[in-house]
């Protein structure tokens, strides 16, 4: 096969998982003009449309689909190759892609995975900050990081973090004058501060347990994030309560700037997880990730 013909397949895969033009050129380095014209020509050799176009989005054909259910795997298992070959260089190398949380990010990643790359300067880690749980296989990251364990059977999950409790508090200067809420539901009556979620653009609900009754609580106020650390500042500048994990919380309640409230009712999950696809091998460079991070 023709050198240019592989990158055109390897392009089609990029664009069919993104479904998107914008997206797969910026992760291959093109212009979304150049990836239009390549799909174009590679649509004309093979006579055949794969792409259905629209304004807003791309998708295939059932051909489309053909090709990518046949092509994907095998360009992902050369790439693969390709990256063992790494085994037989004096020091692993390669490049490991991770999303995750940006919470799982600073205080489960960064402090295990810093030294790693300190003692493999030829290994390098990207780091992508998300909310949601990231199909990694279709966005082309090595592994992602989720609450728990409950991962697809085609996944391998690993403990990274001890158990994860979250936390509610606001600042003096908003609790002043106002009647501390007794139980979860009293937050109705108070400004709090949202958490807007990757996934069908809802808000998240604030979950709470005692004695074994959950709860699910919907807030409502005038700060809405897609962060947790600007939802904590939020209650810090004093916009209402905020429901983040509590060792993120802790060194403001400890100043001062934040009082807790409903500690009896805080939940504790599953701690993090790190997921990756379920493969005789993987590369010598994510196997140093996960063993960096595993938890011990």
């Amino acid at each position: 096969m023709a050198k240019e013909n592989l990158n055109d397949l390897q392009a089609f895969v990029a664009v069919a998982r993104a479904r998107s033009f914008t997206r797969a050129a910026a992760h291959l380095g093109l212009s979304r003009s150049a990836l239009s014209h390549a799909m174009t020509a590679l649509e004309n050799r093979l006579g055949v449309r794969l792409l259905a176009r629209t304004t807003r989005s791309v998708s295939t054909t059932e051909a489309g689909a053909r090709l990518l259910d046949a092509v994907a795997p095998r360009l992902d298992e050369i790439e693969l190759e390709l990256g063992s070959l790494s085994e037989l260089r004096d020091k692993p190398a390669g490049t490991v892609r991770i999303t995750a949380h940006d919470h799982a990010i600073t205080t489960a990643l960064w402090p295990r995975l810093l030294p790693l790359m300190q003692e493999y300067p030829d290994i390098r880690i990207e780091l992508s900050v998300d909310y949601a749980f990231t199909d990694i296989a279709a966005h082309r990251f090595d592994a992602g990081v989720r609450v728990g364990d409950r991962v697809d059977k085609d996944m391998i999950a690993v403990r990274i973090a001890p158990e994860l409790r979250m936390a509610v508090a606001a600042s003096p200067a908003y609790l002043t004058g106002k009647p501390l809420p007794v139980t979860p539901h009293d937050l109705t009556a108070h400004r709090c501060i949202n958490l807007r979620l990757p996934t069908h653009g809802g808000l998240y609900a604030w979950d709470f347990e005692k004695g074994g009754k959950a709860v699910s609580v919907r807030v409502d106020g005038q700060a809405i994030f897609n962060n947790t650390y600007l939802m904590l500042q939020a209650a810090v500048d004093g916009l209402g309560f905020a429901y983040v994990p509590l060792d993120l919380m802790q060194p403001y309640v400890d100043s001062g700037q934040l009082v807790t409230v409903l500690s009896d009712w805080w939940p504790a999950f599953p701690g993090y997880h790190l997921y990756y696809a379920n493969r005789r091998n993987i590369s010598p460079a994510l196997a140093l990730v996960v063993d960096a991070l595993r938890l011990r």
